[in-house]
């Protein structure tokens, strides 16, 4: 670990962290709008019942936001178990290869080494 290391993760952390706000925030947006727009639609809703329209579809909005991206997370967590799984095998395979390889070279000069009149 180098030195910088630390001062690195605390920022690619704060990276995320703002990141995070700021999808939150453009969702929180995202359903405000389309709130106005089904409360628009709907047409004889006094002020109060317009505002109560869309305080619950903004609410549910971003409760279906959150909870497909924890399924997205979930999902992403399966596929990245399941691809360093198959990597981890893979490379013993091919560290198997390797060494089943050396094994034949140096055999195959020990044959010809002994065989060669001498």
């Amino acid at each position: 670990m180098t030195a910088g290391e630390p001062c690195e993760q605390e920022a690619r952390a704060l990276v995320q962290e703002i990141e995070g706000h700021l999808l939150l925030a453009a969702v929180r947006q995202e359903g405000r709008d389309a709130a106005a727009r089904l409360a628009s639609r709907l047409g004889r809703l006094t002020d109060s019942q317009q505002a109560e329209v869309e305080r619950c579809f903004e609410t549910e909005y971003l409760a279906l936001a959150r909870s497909s991206w924890r399924r997205t997370a979930e999902r992403a967590e399966e596929l990245r178990q399941a691809y360093e799984s198959r990597y981890r095998t893979l490379r013993q395979r091919l560290l198997a290869c390797c060494v089943l390889g050396c094994a034949l070279l140096a055999t195959a000069v020990l044959v010809i080494v002994s065989a060669a009149p001498g």
